[in-house]
C-alpha cells in the first residue's frame, strides 16, 4: 500500500523533498507487471502533477507580485530542494518502465520521448537546471522594474508598449526613446545573466557527450519530426515569400503616414498605429468588461469552450490587471493535480489585449480538453509538442474573429471589427520575419558559441538578421537601439530554441482557419478533436487531425500569405 498523499494542494506545497521521498520511494520499489502497470503509472502521475502544480503556483507567484521577496525565496528554495530531486525520481521511473519491456496503450509516444530521455539525463546536469531557473527569476525582477514616467504617470512596461499605437507620431518616438533607455540602463546586468546562462548550457550539452548545444536542446525539446535544416528552410521561404509580402502591407502603410521612411515607432511588428491616424481601437475599459464579451464570444465559437472559460473566472484563474511589480507580458500554464489552468496577461484596453486571451484561452481549453487523458505523460502540455500546442491558441484567435463585433457578442462596430481583423492578419504577416530573426539568432547563438559570449558580437549578429528579414525600417541614428533589442525578447534567454514553434503554428492556424471560412463547425470540431489527443500521436498526426499540414516550404506558405492578403482586401472594402 502506497503511503497517502495529502489531497490538499496547498499542504503539499509545503512538502519538502525529504517528505515526498517515502511515496516515491514505494513507487521505485515496486515490482512492475501487465497487470499493475496502470495503476503504477496512475501513482506515478499524481506525483508528478502535484509537483507540477506547486511549481507552477510558486512561479506564478514571482510574476504576480515581483517585490514578493518571501514569494521569491520560497521559490528558489522549492528549485533547490524537491526540483533536482523529482528530475532524479522521474529518470529512474522512465528507466524502470523502460527496462521492464511493458508498452502500456496508447503510450508508444510518451516511450519515444522516454527513451529520449534517457539517453541525455545527466545527474551533473541537475544542479545545472536549478541554476537556470534562479537566473530567469533574476531577469523577471529586471524586466519587471522596465516601467517609465510619461505624461506625469508612471507606465509599466506593458502599459509603455501600448502608447505605441498613439496617433501623435512625437508620442509614439518619445515612448519608444525613453523604453530604450531605461533598458539600456540594465544592459549590463543582462549580459551578465546572459553570459552566465550561456555558460550552463554548454556544460550541460558537454555533460550528456554532445559537442553542441544545439544538438542536446532538439533531443531535449524532442524534435523527432524536423531538424534544424528544416528550420533554415522555413527562414528561407519567408524570405522568399512572406518579406515581399510585408513589404507591400509597409509600402501602404508608409503612403497613408505621409511619411519618408518607417521608423520602429511607426511599424512594430506586434504593435503598431493606425496607418489613417484613427486612435487606438478601444474594445474595453474594464477587465470585467473584458471577460464578459470573452465569454460570449468563447460560446459563440463553441459552448464547450464558453464553458470553459467561465469556469476559469469562476475560479480565479486569471490576473490581469496591469500594476507595478507585475513582471511583463502573458502566458498560460497549468496547475495540473487540481486540472485547471492559469492565465496571466496585462489588460490594458487595447486590441492586443484581446488577441492575448484568445491566444492563452486556446492554450487553457487544450489544458480542459485532455483532462480525459489518464496519465501525465500522455496530456500535460509539458510533453504535448509546442509546435501543435501553439497551432491550439493561434488558431483559437483566427476561429473567433467572426464573434468580434458587438453584434455578435464582440466589442466592435462592423467597422471596427473588419479594422481589428485586418490589424491581426497583417500583424501574421509581420510576424513570421521576425520570428525568423529570433530563431536565425538562436542558431547563430549555437554555432558561434564563443563568439555569442561577447554580447557585442550578438548584438551585431542580431543587427544583420533584423536587417535581412524586416529591411523596411529606418533605423538610421539608433543603430543601437536595434542592437539592444534582442535582450527584450524573453525567449531568447528563457527557453532556447523555442520560437520556432510559433512561425510552424501560425502557418498550421492559418490552415484550421481557411477550411473554417468553409466550414466553421466543421473546422472547430476537428480543432477540438486534435486538442483531445494530448500527446498520444505524432507531431504530423497532430497537424492533420485539426486539418492542417507540418510544412516548411514556400508554396505551403504563398497558400497561406495569398489568403490573407485577399482577406484584407475584402475586410478593407469595408
Amino acid at each position: 500500500m502506497l503511503k497517502e498523499l495529502p489531497t490538499d494542494i496547498q499542504e503539499f506545497m509545503a512538502w519538502s523533498w525529504d517528505e515526498i521521498r517515502p511515496y516515491a520511494d514505494q513507487l521505485l520499489a515496486e515490482p512492475l507487471s501487465a497487470e499493475n502497470v496502470e495503476a503504477w503509472l496512475a501513482g506515478w502521475s499524481r506525483l508528478v502533477d502535484m509537483i507540477a502544480e506547486s511549481y507552477n503556483r510558486l512561479y506564478v507567484r514571482t510574476t504576480t507580485h515581483t517585490n514578493d521577496e518571501a514569494g521569491q525565496e520560497r521559490f528558489e528554495r522549492y528549485v533547490e530542494d524537491v526540483i533536482p530531486r523529482s528530475r532524479e525520481f522521474d529518470q529512474a521511473m522512465k528507466e524502470k518502465l523502460l527496462a521492464s519491456g511493458l508498452e502500456p496503450e496508447g503510450f508508444a509516444i510518451p516511450l519515444r520521448r522516454m527513451r529520449t530521455d534517457a539517453a541525455i539525463f545527466r545527474a551533473e546536469n541537475l544542479p545545472l537546471h536549478t541554476e537556470l531557473e534562479k537566473i530567469e527569476v533574476e531577469r523577471s525582477k529586471i524586466t519587471g522594474g522596465w516601467g517609465i514616467e510619461w505624461g506625469g504617470e508612471e507606465l509599466t512596461y506593458s502599459k509603455a508598449v501600448t502608447k505605441l499605437q498613439s496617433a501623435d507620431r512625437s508620442e509614439r518616438e518619445g515612448v519608444w526613446r525613453r523604453l530604450a533607455e531605461r533598458i539600456r540602463q540594465d544592459r549590463a546586468a543582462v549580459d551578465d545573466l546572459w553570459r552566465r546562462q550561456l555558460d550552463l548550457r554548454f556544460q550541460m550539452a558537454r555533460n550528456a557527450g554532445f559537442e553542441s548545444y544545439r544538438d542536446f536542446r532538439w533531443q531535449e525539446l524532442a524534435r523527432f519530426d524536423y531538424t534544424p535544416d528544416d528550420c533554415k528552410a522555413f527562414h528561407a521561404a519567408i524570405e522568399q515569400v512572406v518579406v515581399p509580402a510585408a513589404s507591400r502591407f509597409n509600402a501602404r502603410r508608409r503612403a497613408a503616414l505621409g511619411v519618408d521612411t518607417l521608423r520602429v515607432w511607426d511599424n512594430h511588428w506586434f504593435l503598431s498605429p493606425d496607418p489613417y491616424n484613427r486612435p487606438p481601437l478601444k474594445p474595453f475599459e474594464t477587465v470585467d468588461e473584458l471577460l464578459d464579451r470573452l465569454d460570449t464570444i468563447f460560446h459563440r465559437v463553441d459552448p464547450v469552450f464558453g464553458g470553459y472559460f467561465r469556469t476559469m473566472r469562476a475560479d480565479n484563474l486569471l490576473d490581469l490587471d496591469s500594476r507595478k511589480n507585475k513582471a511583463p507580458g502573458g502566458y498560460m500554464t497549468d496547475f495540473p493535480y487540481s486540472g485547471q489552468p492559469f492565465i496571466f496577461a496585462h489588460a490594458v484596453g487595447s486590441h492586443q489585449s484581446v488577441i492575448t486571451l484568445l491566444h492563452e484561452g486556446g492554450h487553457a481549453f487544450h489544458v480542459y480538453e485532455t483532462l480525459r487523458i489518464p496519465y501525465v505523460h500522455q496530456r500535460s502540455l509539458e510533453f504535448i509538442p509546442m509546435e501543435f500546442a501553439e497551432v491550439g491558441s493561434m488558431a483559437m484567435e483566427l476561429l473567433a474573429s467572426p464573434y468580434l463585433e458587438a453584434d455578435a457578442g464582440g466589442f466592435y462596430s462592423a467597422e471596427d471589427a473588419a479594422r481589428a481583423r485586418v490589424e491581426h492578419l497583417e500583424h501574421i504577416v509581420q510576424f513570421w520575419p521576425y520570428m525568423s530573426v529570433v530563431d536565425s539568432f538562436q542558431h547563430w547563438v549555437y554555432e558561434h558559441p564563443e563568439q555569442a559570449r561577447d554580447p557585442q558580437q550578438c548584438d551585431e549578429a542580431w543587427f544583420t538578421l533584423y536587417r535581412r528579414f524586416l529591411p523596411d525600417l529606418d533605423w538610421s541614428g539608433m543603430e543601437d537601439d536595434l542592437r539592444l533589442l534582442w535582450r527584450v525578447q524573453g525567449h531568447i534567454f528563457d527557453a532556447p530554441f523555442y520560437y520556432i514553434e510559433y512561425g510552424q503554428a501560425q502557418l498550421g492556424a492559418v490552415q484550421v482557419w481557411a477550411r473554417a471560412l468553409d466550414d466553421q463547425a466543421g473546422a472547430v470540431a476537428n480543432y477540438r478533436r486534435a486538442l483531445a489527443l494530448g500527446n498520444t500521436v505524432t507531431l504530423p498526426e497532430l497537424y492533420e487531425a485539426a486539418g492542417a499540414r507540418l510544412a516548411f516550404d514556400a508554396a505551403t506558405l504563398r497558400e497561406a500569405v495569398d489568403l490573407i492578403e485577399r482577406t484584407i482586401e475584402e475586410l478593407n472594402a469595408l
